[in-house]
């Protein structure tokens, strides 16, 4: 009994062919359930079913787990200006805003986020300087930021 290559010779516990990897295995702790719109509707859970992703127990590479996390994207932010006493509604449009905890204008955030949907976000700007600065969405799946996104006005 043994281990053995193709070609008939063994192989020792200290030269089995294989290599560590970067992508460590995780196991699933509870039932994850994946939703889905019945079909193109307007982004919002309503008419959405759910199904069993990922059952307890499972073990899955945590590259799987972070391709289900889908990165923000900013396309527009209107109005693009406001006065630096803040208080401006922003409304922004992108891509995959459902993991977007906060906005930060510059390095102070913005209040009263409400997602409004995958697609659209609205937000009150915070006091600011006069000046352009950058807007950061805090995303889950990692930050993402819009250079000079929103202009202070004095």
């Amino acid at each position: 009994m043994g281990l053995y290559r193709e070609n008939g010779q063994r192989i020792t516990k200290a030269a089995f062919p294989s290599v560590a990897l970067t992508d460590p295995p995780r196991r699933i702790t509870e039932n994850v359930y994946q939703t889905e719109p019945y079909g193109r509707g307007d982004g919002l859970p309503e008419g959405s079913r759910r199904h069993l992703l990922y059952e307890a127990g499972d073990v899955v590479p945590q590259s799987v787990i972070d391709r289900l996390f889908t990165a923000a994207t900013i396309a527009t932010l209107t109005p693009a200006t406001g006065p630096a006493a803040g208080g401006t509604t922003v409304i922004i449009t992108g891509t995959a805003f459902d993991g977007v905890s906060a906005v930060n204008f510059g390095a102070t955030a913005g209040t009263e986020l409400k997602v409004v949907s995958a697609t659209e976000l609205r937000v009150k700007t915070p006091v600011g300087a006069a000046g352009a600065v950058n807007i950061v969405l805090v995303d889950d799946a990692g930050n993402v930021t819009k250079t000079s996104g929103f202009t202070y006005t004095a």
